[in-house]
């Protein structure tokens, strides 16, 4: 082996320590399946400016992740069969970190389908759920 072949070896070797050295000391991110959505309260009052409150968690730590990235919502009687009866969906600011409060109008009673997606920061790909609330009069 010549040494200038030695020489290349050696620094690829010093290169690749140094980077795996700094990728094992930053934190690990969950995988985006180990996120979810989960209702505060599951019923609501029937009537106009009604707030949902969700959590968005990490299922493997149990702690609330904040500052997501709310991307799509929609709500609808899907679980009652009648999934063109939509309503507007008004996102509001959250209380605490980690919950993401919507406000919207239940004209009637039944189980509505929130539908969420939203964006974890330092997170691959998207968290989507459908949760069920329940209006009651």
């Amino acid at each position: 082996m010549t040494t200038s072949n030695l020489v290349r070896a050696a620094a690829a070797a010093l290169i690749g320590a140094a980077l795996s050295t700094s990728l094992a000391g930053s934190p690990a991110h969950a995988e985006i399946k180990n996120y979810e959505f989960q209702l505060t309260q599951p019923t609501v009052q029937v009537g106009a400016d009604r707030i949902v409150t969700v959590r968005l968690v990490d299922r493997t730590t149990g702690k609330s992740v904040p500052d997501a990235v709310i991307f799509a919502t929609r709500l609808d009687m899907a679980p009652d069969a009648m999934q063109e009866m939509v309503t507007k969906v008004t996102p509001m600011p959250g209380t605490e970190p980690g919950t993401y409060r919507f406000k919207a109008t239940f004209g009637m009673a039944g189980r509505w389908q929130l539908s969420l997606g939203a964006k974890v920061q330092g997170e691959i790909g998207s968290v989507e759920n459908k949760l069920v609330v329940t209006a009651e009069k």
